[in-house]
């Protein structure tokens, strides 16, 4: 459109030029056959003229650069000596920038130089450079706004396929793995994409199922032994008298027992749910409930564990202190935070604290003992992790692993703070 316009200015242009060139030459024509050419001859040299240009205006000038004859009546006459002066350089002088254009030369005729000026306004010309502009301006807009709705109709229309796919994707989940995409009879990029997708799912399905498996059926089997061990083991302890070395052997064996135990039962709890259907159980849960309750399992095997409970005198005097989830994978999150207490203690205390408030619930689990350094903190819920100040004591490593995973299932956070040495305090957030 651009070069649309340029071109047809040129033409315009070109065109004006032409018209000055003819009159020009009506001028010199009519000089050459006028003897004694001089401002006695207008009315004679204006009636005989022929392509008559708008608002035109004629200067004609002798040899000595006096004027001759001008078309422009009742006006001081005002010329550009500058011009004249170009004129012995150049003979032929084109100016459009100037409003009217002005088209000057040099001629001689019989012998004698003459200096001729015109100047016109081309207003047809410019009316139609502006309309064609304007026309140019809109067809631009025009044309841009139905690309636009003929690409979005045809992209859209195109990418629809692609959306239903993946709208279907977004559907398979852990427990949806055995749904298969639809595949059309046909060999586009679509339908080899849903036909790959669906080899993968199956694959998938098969390897996640085998890890849910064994998982299951690994913590079933080995929880079964173990309460037997814990059974007989308690019953050994108490049968006889032994010595204080097998005591604290026995007492060595029962928390090894307990802590295997535990882990199991929440590997076992944990292959039953995942992130997309858990919500489906969630009930109403008094999160009061749920740490008494894990306190008490606790308990049976730290007797000397002792809990201070406060409800936050920040609370709202509303508050319900509940919570949604589910209640025994809660409890499974307080039971770790509770053991680690137990075994990190140094007075055998731990300190909970609730406060709720309009958006949240927080929980602060808060036991004094050796501090977790500063870099080992942002890798403390990572799997195996084991902190410098559990070096002489067992455990797995997966115990705030599994809390964190809990808790991401019920859309809360888990963080650590140490304010102050010997200070080691958990706080939970649930979002009401």
């Amino acid at each position: 459109m651009a070069i649309i316009y340029v071109s047809f200015n040129s033409f315009r242009r070109d065109e004006f030029r032409e018209r000055f060139e003819k009159r020009l030459e009506f001028s010199v024509n009519y000089i050459s056959q006028s003897n004694g050419f001089n401002q006695s001859n207008p009315n004679l040299f204006s009636e005989t003229a022929d392509n008559i240009m708008l608002n035109e205006n004629i200067l004609i000038f002798d040899g000595k650069k006096h004027l001759l004859y001008s078309t422009i009546k009742d006006k001081n006459i005002n010329w550009d000596n500058g011009l004249l002066k170009k004129l012995d350089a150049d003979s032929t002088i084109y100016n459009e920038q100037t409003k009217p254009e002005i088209y000057a030369a040099l001629r001689n005729i019989h012998g004698k130089n003459y200096y001729i000026i015109t100047s016109a306004m081309d207003t047809s010309g410019q009316s139609k450079l502006d309309f064609l502009k304007y026309l140019l301006i809109f067809s631009y807009i025009m044309s841009i706004i139905l690309i636009w709705f003929f690409s979005y109709y045809i992209i859209d229309k195109f990418l629809k396929p692609l959306e239903k796919l993946k709208k279907e994707i977004s559907e398979v989940t852990a427990h949806k793995l055995t749904t298969q995409i639809p595949v059309k009879a046909s060999n586009d990029e679509i339908g080899v994409l849903a036909q790959s997708f669906n080899t993968m799912i199956v694959r998938l399905n098969d390897v996640f199922q085998s890890q849910k498996d064994f998982t299951a059926s690994a913590s079933h089997e080995i929880r079964t032994p173990l309460t037997r061990i814990a059974f007989q083991l308690e019953n050994l302890t108490k049968a006889e008298y032994h010595s204080p070395k097998t005591l604290s052997v026995l007492s060595q064996i029962s928390t090894d027992i307990y802590q295997l135990s535990d882990l199991t039962n929440s590997l076992l709890v944990l292959t039953k749910f995942d992130k997309e259907n858990i919500q489906d159980i969630y009930e109403e849960v008094r999160i009061d409930e749920v740490i008494f309750d894990a306190y008490g399992i606790v308990e049976k095997n730290f007797p000397n564990l002792k809990m201070d409970f406060q409800i936050s005198e920040y609370s709202l005097e509303s508050g319900q202190l509940t919570v949604k989830g589910v209640k025994s994978l809660l409890e499974v999150v307080f039971i770790n935070l509770f053991k680690n207490a137990a075994l990190y203690t140094e007075n055998d205390m731990v300190q909970v604290t609730i406060e709720e408030s309009k958006n949240a619930l927080t929980v602060n689990v808060l036991s004094f003992g050796k501090t977790i350094s500063t870099e080992e903190q942002s890798r403390l819920f990572d799997a195996f992790m084991r902190g410098s100040n559990s070096q002489k004591i067992t455990g797995s490593g997966l115990g705030l692993r599994i809390v964190k995973r809990i808790l991401e299932y019920h859309q809360s956070a888990i963080t650590y703070q140490s304010r102050y040495d010997n200070e080691n305090n958990f706080k939970i957030t649930f979002p009401l």
